[in-house]
């Protein structure tokens, strides 16, 4: 074989060559045995290692819905709660959301949360831990939630005041300064489709490259009352009319598993849901006993979004029941009044009282949807699930320690020295 000498040459790891060897045999000389015999170590199938199964681990997706009832609190504090279950299983004092996961989606007040916690601060580490973006949420609630109530002057008065924050919390940070891949939608009224913010994407050019607190501005954006906000990426050349990220996609979980699957420069050996640790963040849907049916923009957004988000969520599940994997947990509640919890004394509904809400969420099981058998309840409570999903990230990210092959190949962007920002290839 000609090539082996060339190969050693460069300097190829022996892995590297004996995988050469095997495709050079099979598909070049017909090589039809199933099973190859490494140099002093067991046989393995020839389609395991092409395929990576045994050498590679799980892609980990987080999803964060948009709109709900919670505005965002319900799963700001399921994250606050997922982050102490790593940082206590893991003895990491401090473990950050995005050290444990591959992937974010998030739409409105859930493309928030994700980038409050994968967008790097000037140490290289995540800006904010969970508690820290929970807290930005609940005390924000009044400037960046579109469902908080409010007359139309100070709805806009708002909005502007969301800009101002947002623009105080990230500065000059972009997409590219995401320390994981990152994907957060929002509508785009000019070529009237779905538009996704994504790390992928801004580092290949400057043409998809935003301000983070401008994707945030995007994905929360009230289309009943502001309107469609203009953007334009860094070199300009891109522009957007974006409104909520809820009208395009409410729950994202789809976008990321397909994000991921048809991604295989980032992600090589993912071929199916078996392959994937997936985690999907409700915000609560309404009380149906005490919605307001009145057939408004507002009200028709939000029930469009929350039927948007059980259909995805049945969808996913229906996906990873039928592969026989039971690596999806979902996060959400239906019928929680928050103006019966003690700590709200006004007749609005605050901050404070949603987070007792979402407090109280937790302690409560949920449904889940199974094949062929609709939805039952499950036996494990909000906050245990939540704290089994957090055992399963700790072993993937144990287990890729020994791996013979990456799990993801990514690319990290190099601190910022000129206009320009220079990429480097990450494996993980």
């Amino acid at each position: 074989m000609a090539a082996a000498p060339m190969l050693d040459s460069f300097g190829v790891d022996k892995l590297t060559y004996e995988i050469f060897s095997i495709l050079e045999n099979k598909f070049l000389f017909g090589y039809e045995d199933q099973k190859i015999l490494l140099s002093e170590k067991p046989e393995i199938p020839v389609e395991t290692l092409k395929s990576g199964k045994n050498f590679t681990g799980k892609v980990r997706i987080l999803s964060i819905d948009g709109s709900g009832f919670t505005d965002g609190i319900l799963a700001g504090k399921s994250l606050a709660h997922l982050e102490a279950y790593l940082r206590k299983k893991s003895g990491d004092a401090d473990a950050r959301i995005a050290d444990y996961f591959d992937v974010v989606a998030g739409a409105g007040s859930g493309g928030i949360l994700a980038a409050l916690l994968f967008t790097r601060g000037k140490d290289g580490r995540p800006m904010f831990t969970a508690d820290e973006a929970l807290r930005f949420i609940v005390d924000n609630r009044r400037k960046i939630s579109p469902s908080s109530p409010a007359g139309s002057f100070r709805r806009i008065f708002r909005s502007s005041k969301a800009e101002k924050l947002f623009r105080r919390t990230f500065g000059e940070s972009t997409l590219k300064d995401t320390v994981k891949p990152v994907l957060i939608p929002c509508y785009d009224l000019s070529t009237r489709a779905p538009f996704l913010f994504s790390r992928a994407d801004a580092l290949e050019t400057d043409g998809y490259d935003f301000k983070m607190h401008e994707v945030c501005i995007a994905t929360s954006a009230d289309p009943t009352v502001v309107g469609a906000v203009e953007m334009k990426s860094l070199d300009q050349r891109t522009r957007i009319l974006a409104v909520d990220g809820g009208v395009a996609m409410n729950n994202p979980t789809a976008a990321a598993i397909t994000h991921v699957l048809n991604n295989k420069h980032e992600f090589p050996f993912c071929d199916g849901v078996e392959d994937l640790l997936v985690v999907s963040l409700g915000n609560g849907e309404s009380d149906s006993g005490s919605r307001n049916l009145t057939p408004s923009a507002a009200n028709l957004l939000r029930i469009a979004g929350e039927g948007t988000s059980d259909m995805v969520d049945q969808a996913v599940s229906m996906a990873f029941n039928h592969a026989g994997v039971n690596k999806y947990v979902r996060i959400q509640a239906t019928g929680f009044n928050a103006r019966k919890c003690p700590k709200n004394s006004k007749p609005t509904v605050n901050g404070e009282a949603l987070l007792c809400i979402a407090e109280e969420i937790l302690k409560h099981k949920n449904v889940e949807s199974t094949l062929f058998r609709g939805k039952k309840i499950i036996q494990n409570t909000n906050s245990e699930k939540l704290e089994w999903f957090a055992g399963e990230l700790i072993n993937e990210h144990e287990s890729r320690k020994t791996h013979t092959l990456p799990t993801v190949i990514f690319k990290q962007s190099s601190p910022r020295t000129s206009s320009a920002t220079v990429s480097t290839e990450s494996s993980y």
